[in-house]
């Protein structure tokens, strides 16, 4: 069995004499006792020295997260072919079982042994002494500590931690006591707080004035402006503020001095948080500026921990409980948290802020990446990406970017003017056309069907119309009456047919004299007759069923008695009559 020990000049093996002293655990430690016993138990076999402090930190580093360095894996190949090995590290036993081969070992025998080594270090390894391996202790504990932060100590974020959140204390205790000096001494002169609205300028004027009888005497151009002065003046002299005595004015003008002492301090403050900001995150306070970068940071924990975010964590960080509440009643989510106070989203119109807020998140948390992990001190990045942002959002509220030298990006498209063409859509400005009632009526339509249904055959040819036999009305006034009775029959409901059925009664017309139809309408004037000459107009609808042979043979019939049909009733009305003069 060997045994593998780090020490901070490289990797030593030994080799176990008496593996049987292993099942003893708890007498396992007498046997280091001296350096001769120490010698009994284990011995050197080999020995892999660092060249320099770099190797021993990148091997160290390397066997911390369990993996085993370049150098190490090849002075294991050389010196342990065939044997048990055993290690400190369990996960370091199974990459070195995986990747080499070797059968490691890790139980409390072995962590014994690894004591007992480490006790008699010196006498075990021949050439390195105690003085030697002290120094090389200390200085690779120091480079290990220093890569483990990562960036110099330049780079604390802790103090912005502690400067952002002394800062936000320090503005809740000035506005606790510029109210507190405004309610005592408005007893005495109420009028100054609405003539004065800062505080710190309150809280100057008060210090300076004490009563206000002494307010006509003063000079407080180096405070306020004349036109402030004058009215301060004017209303010193007619105000109606109680008396107070010297004694409440003292107290008063010891507060007011804490006021202007905590103002003083708070800008000496925010002064620090700049450098320290401009030191720690130069891109992201290009992009976002000191005080929201510090308070992202707060938030975050640590710059590193910020890094580790995307750019939807960053955009919404603050606003955790306006998320919760909304995932929870199923609401619309927040769109931006600490971010909001930015200057670029305070420049944008309302519908615009989302979306800038949700591109400077994303920006903001590129920024965070290259301040926490890069080489770079410069905040080229930041002042890039702010352009960037800005282009965006001029675009967005739809301004043309200026032309660039040797480029044509913000030419303006030439269109073609048209008054009644909306800019930027397709809507006219013009009103749009009044309602025409008059397009509604039928009448016009059931014309043009009727002309088109009775269009005369080639047989037929104008002027044909014969005047009936009584010569009380011209051709004229027949035509003008054929076409009522046709409009009429379509109010009343009657559906135009279909092109076969006005095909035959085109031939129809063909068969019947005009004559008769002339003059079936003329003598056709009373009730009785009008709906006879329906139920005839509705036999051909009714034949329609029929075969067409039967149809043509009653349409001929119907066709010549016509005639008959309409002299009838006369008849009818003389049988009549020579039945009763017989009677």
């Amino acid at each position: 069995m060997l045994l593998l020990f780090e020490t901070p000049a490289g990797f030593a093996l030994f080799k176990v004499l008496d593996e049987g002293k292993l099942s003893k655990v708890e007498d396992l430690g007498k046997e280091f006792a001296s350096p001769d016993s120490a010698r009994q138990v284990v011995k050197l076999k080999a020995f892999s020295k660092f060249e320099n402090t770099s190797e021993a930190l990148s091997a160290a580093t390397l066997l911390i997260d369990s993996k085993p360095s370049k150098g190490l894996r090849k002075f294991l190949r050389s010196h342990c072919e065939g044997d048990i090995l055993a290690v400190a590290d369990s996960k370091l036993g199974n990459t070195i079982k995986e990747k080499l081969q070797i059968e490691c070992v890790h139980n409390n025998a072995v962590m014994e042994l690894m004591r007992g080594v480490r006790s008699q270090l010196t006498e075990l390894i021949s050439g390195l002494a105690s003085q030697d391996l002290a120094p090389m202790s200390l200085g690779l504990s120091h480079s290990l500590s220093r890569y483990k932060l990562k960036f110099s100590p330049d780079k604390v974020d802790t103090m912005i931690i502690q400067a952002i959140s002394l800062l936000d204390d320090l503005d809740k205790e000035l506005n606790t006591y510029a109210m507190r000096v405004r309610e005592w001494y408005g007893w005495h002169f109420p009028e100054l707080a609405k003539i004065i609205q800062d505080n710190i300028l309150y809280a100057k004027t008060v210090k300076l004035m004490g009563n206000r009888t002494n307010a006509a005497k003063l000079d407080f151009s180096e405070i306020l402006q004349e036109e402030v002065e004058a009215e301060l003046k004017e209303a010193a002299m007619i105000s109606m503020g109680t008396e107070v005595s010297d004694l409440d004015l003292e107290n008063i003008k010891d507060l007011c001095n804490q006021v202007l002492s905590l103002a003083e301090y708070r800008a000496q403050l925010y002064d620090y948080l700049k450098s320290r900001m401009n030191t720690i995150a130069p891109n992201l306070t290009a992009l976002v500026g000191e005080l929201v970068g510090a308070r992202l940071i707060a938030h975050g924990g640590s710059l590193l921990n910020l890094a580790k975010q995307p750019g939807s964590t960053v955009q919404i960080l603050g606003a955790e409980k306006a998320l919760f509440r909304a995932l929870k009643t199923k609401h619309a989510t927040p769109k931006y948290g600490l971010i909001y106070h930015a200057s670029l989203i305070g420049q944008a119109a309302p519908k615009h802020k989302g979306k800038i807020s949700r591109s400077l998140a994303a920006k903001a948390a590129l920024a965070i990446r290259c301040d926490a992990l890069g080489d770079g001190e410069d905040n080229s990045m930041g002042l890039e990406n702010r352009a960037k942002l800005e282009a965006r959002l001029r675009s967005l509220e739809g301004r043309e970017l200026g032309r660039s030298a040797g480029s044509v990006k913000g030419k303006p498209k030439i269109e073609v003017y048209d008054k009644d063409r909306k800019k930027g859509s397709g809507g006219l400005i013009t009103p749009a056309k009044t309602y025409n009632p008059a397009a509604d009526s039928v009448l016009g339509l059931t014309e043009s069907l009727s002309k088109d249904e009775t269009v005369p055959s080639h047989n037929q040819q104008p002027g044909s119309d014969v005047p009936v036999t009584d010569g009380e009305q011209k051709s004229e006034k027949k035509k003008k009456k054929k076409k009522n009775v046709e409009d009429a029959a379509m109010a009343d409901g009657a559906e135009p047919e279909s092109e076969a059925v006005g095909k035959k009664e085109k031939k129809k017309k063909k068969h019947l004299p005009d004559d008769a139809e002339m003059t079936t309408e003329h003598e056709n004037a009373d009730g009785g007759e009008k709906k006879k000459k329906r139920k005839h107009a509705a036999l051909p609808s009714e034949t329609d069923n029929a075969d067409a042979g039967e149809k043509k043979k009653k349409k001929r019939k119907h066709a010549e008695n016509d005639g008959e049909d309409a002299e009838t009733p006369k008849q009818k009305k003389e049988k009549k009559k020579k039945k009763k003069s017989e009677a």
